[in-house]
């Protein structure tokens, strides 16, 4: 798989030449190629789009109204600048458009529809919060769903690769009726971004929604539950328990439950089978449960470090049997770095640990 750094290379600085010196003759496409190339092969992607947005704002005109009109036209039509060449864009008109939030956001609203503006607009809510906040309660209701979803990835107090914004983070009542409109948005788009907005907020806040449950889960569609549940995920794998009452899997496992895997010592780029077989209890009633498990990751300094993956939901009847099977790949992922060494597995149910066993895991 080519990596993700790629998507910002000699083929984005070409297509970002060539749109910006049909919006405007007079754009310098020779020299901007020649900065944005150099020692972009050894950039990260994030850093691709500041180092492109180096070399595109040194050759744009220095008047920001001057300037937006020429973005505005490199990405007009069907054949503009769009995908992710559009990054370093979004950088540019954050860098020099933040004294000029009103012509700015005018940019930002037809960037989004050709990438996302959701990086980019940031440092806006930051500085012009009043301003931000009245435009995106306008753009709720925009016709392009694109605009919609960035109304809540923008203001995501935690956006992965995004400047954290930390006001929200410590309050993130200005958000909340942004995405109270959005929630039953008729785009699985915009309301996959509503739910991750509302996990965010859930890791600062859990109470927060808590109280969103349980104004929104009552009689909900379900698209708003799908939603309101990927918005729960975190405070699910937690083990929350009004969280997991909430979603009606709050009550104790009653019964017997094994956790088993295979193969017992495995080297990385395998597999490991996991297998669970719960007994539900004779004396209870019917048990509505959700597994989870977590894998406890050897760190360098030799602690084990839980990581809670999905599982399943099943209701069981007093005394059946029930086995389930998983194949969890251990593969190298960008994202962690693996030990050598006895590592753990812990089931889940309903938020409890119920059953645990170890593995070992060798290096190639």
């Amino acid at each position: 798989m080519e990596p993700l750094k790629h998507l910002l290379g000699a083929e984005a600085v070409e297509a970002i030449g060539r749109q910006l010196q049909r919006a405007w003759p007079a754009f310098d496409r020779p020299g901007f190629e020649a900065q944005a190339l150099a020692g972009l092969d050894a950039l990260p992607l994030k850093a691709r789009a500041e180092h492109l947005a180096d070399a595109l704002q040194a050759r744009l005109p220095a008047r920001f109204d001057d300037c937006a009109a020429v973005l505005d036209t490199a990405m007009a039509g069907d054949d503009g600048l769009r995908g992710w060449a559009l990054w370093p864009v979004g950088s540019v008109v954050s860098r020099h458009g933040l004294d000029h939030p009103e012509r700015a956001l005018r940019t930002l609203h037809r960037l989004t529809q050709g990438f996302t503006a959701e990086w980019a607009i940031r440092p806006f809510v930051l500085r012009h919060p009043e301003l931000v906040f009245g435009t995106l309660a306008r753009w709720a209701s925009d016709p392009n769903e694109h605009v919609r979803r960035l109304v809540s990835e923008g203001t995501r107090p935690r956006l992965p690769w995004g400047e954290r914004l930390q006001p929200l983070v410590q309050d993130p009542s200005p958000s909340l009726p942004l995405l109270r409109t959005l929630q039953d948005d008729a785009s699985e788009y915009v309301r996959r971004s509503v739910a991750n907005h509302l996990n965010d907020i859930a890791k600062d806040h859990p109470a927060r929604l808590v109280d969103w449950l349980r104004q929104h889960l009552p009689g909900a569609s379900e698209h708003r539950r799908v939603l309101l549940r990927h918005a729960s995920r975190s405070l699910i794998k937690q083990g929350h328990p009004e969280v997991l009452d909430l979603w009606g899997v709050g009550a104790a496992w009653a019964g017997q439950a094994r956790l088993d895997v295979a193969p017992h010592t495995l080297s990385l780029g395998g597999s490991l089978a996991i297998t669970v077989t719960l007994v539900a209890s004779r004396e209870a009633g019917p048990q509505r449960l959700l597994l989870d498990y977590a894998m406890h990751f050897r760190k360098a300094d030799g602690r084990l470090a839980p990581k809670v993956f999905k599982g399943w939901q099943r209701e069981l009847q007093p005394g059946e049997r029930c086995v389930l099977t998983r194949q969890h790949p251990i593969k190298p992922i960008s994202t962690r770095r693996y030990y050598a060494g006895e590592q753990g597995l812990v089931l889940l149910i309903n938020g409890q640990a119920e059953a645990q066993t170890r593995f070992t895991l060798q290096m190639p």
